[in-house]
């Protein structure tokens, strides 16, 4: 079977995830199959089709008999997801920013640069601890901002917001 030459452009990928929102266990292996063999992918439509194909998995398991999960569990999904396939290494933490919500005043305090209490203080114990580890190859300005940072003075104007 000849593959289709396809690029972003084309937007095929826009139909791969209308497709992914209704699979099921059955349907899965034959959208992934088509997803890796149909298709003559460039640098953007892989990752499209990593997505819809990671999309579809999901969509496939809470269309089954164990699923139906919540708004809330479809969150904590993601970010296992976001966590162990880029950000496996992190250790302080991530920030997602919706910025439709700038739209409406309600939300004007999640945009402010507010930093919890327990997250603070990891970040001054990894401040800390990159100031004991560092071998000399760090730039000065990166010393100066970890040690700031080491005895207690926040970064970027941050201020202790606990919610």
């Amino acid at each position: 079977m000849d593959k289709i030459n396809i690029s972003e452009e084309m937007k095929v990928h826009e139909e791969w995830f209308k497709e992914a929102n209704i699979q099921t266990l059955e349907t899965l292996p034959d959208f992934m199959k088509k997803l890796t063999t149909a298709y003559s992918h460039d640098y953007g439509t892989i990752c499209h089709a990593v997505s819809a194909a990671a999309l579809g998995a999901a969509y496939a398991i809470n269309n089954s008999d164990c699923g139906g999960i919540t708004g809330f569990q479809a969150s904590a999904v993601m970010w296992s997801f976001v966590r162990q396939w880029n950000h496996s290494n992190n250790k302080l933490g991530l920030k997602l920013v919706d910025y439709d919500n700038l739209l409406y005043p309600q939300y004007e305090d999640r945009f402010k640069n507010k930093i919890s209490t327990e997250h603070w203080e990891r970040v001054q114990e990894h401040a800390k601890l990159r100031l004991k580890e560092n071998d000399g190859t760090a730039h000065p300005n990166v010393i100066a901002h970890w040690q700031g940072m080491a005895d207690g003075n926040l970064p970027f104007d941050f201020v202790i917001g606990d919610d």
